[in-house]
């Protein structure tokens, strides 16, 4: 595969009958009967079941509030919307991220800045970050790339210097740990994704948590339409006919078959974010004494979740870069993926790479040798040996 999604010519490595997916959910029988269990319910919205969820989700996070919601996309707009950021307001964020992030800004009508990333834990740079401040500059949306948590501490000093709000895309890192807590408190809003390849999954499904009652229970209503707060009961045996609308919202929350999915789910997130990370550790044991390669490194203080793992291959280095190693893992019937093509890469926003095409060289760098390795907890060992196999030989073969 060549950097513009063409073909390079794979190589054989390995005997390997069946395809090794990028990732695979792993979903219990139990979680089965558990969501089987809401659809004979007949209740299968926003109810009881979603309300339990959140809850539960507050308790695994050690934070005050947490709202369910259908996405982390929804989750990052909602917040922005509740924090009043909009037209012309100045919003700083990572280029190394997914669309998403960009979405909730441009649809909110806010001007997003986009800031280089460190290199080593792939976030987005404090000091990049300083340097990027104007009077327009209302937020700062961090996102902990591949579940390494961003290092809010400098984050936190910049935005009360600057008096600016924080909303965390902790999409990757739920689970993950900043010295000592878990992911989740110390800014405006942390939102998190239960997308099917993500640390916990609802299917599609997203959690907004706060520090604040009052932004969490804003962030709730604008999810169900702006409704008042008991209006989800209204077709129950406690419900009655009449609601308000207290402002306009949209319809973002998540529904109780999800919720099932997800309860279900997070009894079992440690058990999860223990293999991602065992697996983490077989891999870099193995690939780090590689030439042109560098292994995914985790800060001091620093427990990530491991959502990804996000093998660098220098060009210069081996020949053929990660395209070749992509296409050699394509022959080898082992999946594999590129996290992310830089925002500004995109051709939707043609004008941020007029913008930010020659300002963002950590990002570029990243980008040109990424590899993203396949990491789920249902891969067995012979899976990750057969990935460090392929992966061995392809540089190996490269560099001669």
């Amino acid at each position: 595969m060549a950097a513009d999604g063409g073909s390079l010519e794979g190589r054989k490595f390995i005997s390997r009958e069946e395809f090794l997916p990028f990732f695979r959910p792993d979903v219990s029988e139990t979680e089965i009967e558990a969501v089987a269990e809401v659809l004979r319910s007949g209740w299968l919205t926003y109810g009881a079941k979603v309300r339990e969820f959140g809850a539960a989700c507050a308790d695994y996070l050690q934070v005050d509030q947490a709202v369910p919601v259908s996405s982390c996309t929804a989750g990052l707009h909602l917040a922005l919307e509740a924090l009043g950021i909009g037209p012309g307001d100045e919003v700083i964020l990572p280029a190394l991220t997914f669309v998403s992030t960009l979405s909730a800004v441009i649809h909110r009508g806010a001007t997003p800045v986009l800031a280089d990333i460190d290199p080593v834990t792939l976030c987005v740079d404090p000091a990049a970050c300083a340097d990027l401040i104007t009077p327009r500059t209302r937020l700062l949306m961090p996102v902990d790339m591949g579940g390494h948590p961003c290092g809010m501490d400098a984050l936190r000093d910049l935005a009360a210097r600057h008096d600016l709000r924080i909303v965390r895309d902790a999409a990757h890192s739920f689970g993950a740990r900043e010295h000592g807590r878990r992911v989740g408190s110390g800014c405006d809003a942390t939102v998190f994704s239960f997308y099917a390849t993500k640390c916990i999954t609802t299917g599609d499904g997203g959690l907004v948590a706060c520090d604040a009652a009052d932004l969490a229970e804003r962030i709730a209503r604008l999810a169900l339409h702006g409704m008042d707060g008991n209006a989800w009961q209204r077709y129950g045996d406690k419900g009655r006919w009449y609601y308000e609308i207290l402002e306009p919202g949209w319809k973002y929350h998540l529904g109780d078959p999800a919720a099932a999915l997800g309860l279900g789910q997070l009894a079992r997130a440690d058990e999860f974010m223990a293999r991602r990370t065992e697996i983490a550790r077989r891999y870099s044991e193995v690939l780090a004494d590689l030439p042109g390669v560098t292994t995914p490194q985790v800060a001091a203080g620093m427990i990530s979740a491991w959502h990804l793992y996000l093998l660098r291959v220098d060009p210069e280095i081996v020949p053929g870069g990660r395209d070749q190693l992509i296409a050699d893992l394509t022959a080898n019937r082992i999946g594999s993926s590129v996290h992310f093509i830089p925002l500004h890469h995109h051709p939707a926003f043609g004008e941020l790479a007029t913008a930010y095409g020659d300002r963002l060289p950590e990002t570029e760098r990243y980008f040109r040798s990424a590899v993203s390795l396949p990491l789920f907890p249902a891969m067995s060992d012979q899976d990750a040996d057969d990935v460090i196999e392929v992966v061995r030989a392809s540089i190996l073969a490269a560099v001669g």
